[in-house]
């Protein structure tokens, strides 16, 4: 069978850091565990030290951006492309403008450094 999610369908989840719209995932397609999703950040964002449970590629669209894997800072600019490993602290600091596209998994779990708990599948890869 042939899945196809039009551009309305998208769904849109704001964070104090960035946009983040959802073009396919399990709910939204859905797909049998992938999530498709275009993160927006604004100049001087800066996400929050954070970890995923499972690998995520992460495509420069748009602009500049410096990505803090662990004790690495790979500077990436507009075509560039980084894999992030499960289970690595990382923090994407946005030098300028900038869209990307991202692929993951569908279930994959967030948590915070020095946090008991987990985040949970945030709604953007679900």
């Amino acid at each position: 069978m042939i899945t196809t999610v039009r551009a309305g369908d998208s769904r849109r989840t704001e964070t104090p850091n960035a946009t983040m719209t959802t073009l396919a995932s399990p709910t939204l397609g859905p797909t049998s565990g992938l999530s498709m999703w275009r993160v927006e950040m604004t100049a001087g964002a800066q996400g929050p030290p954070h970890v995923f449970d499972s690998e995520q590629l992460w495509t420069v669209l748009e602009g500049q951006v410096s990505v803090a894997v662990d004790d690495q800072t790979v500077e990436l600019a507009a075509g560039d492309t980084i894999v992030l490993p499960a289970d690595t602290e990382r923090r994407i600091s946005a030098a300028t403008a900038v869209r990307f596209v991202v692929c993951g998994r569908g279930d994959a779990v967030a948590r915070v450094p020095g946090e008991d708990s987990t985040r949970g599948t945030p709604p953007w890869i679900s």
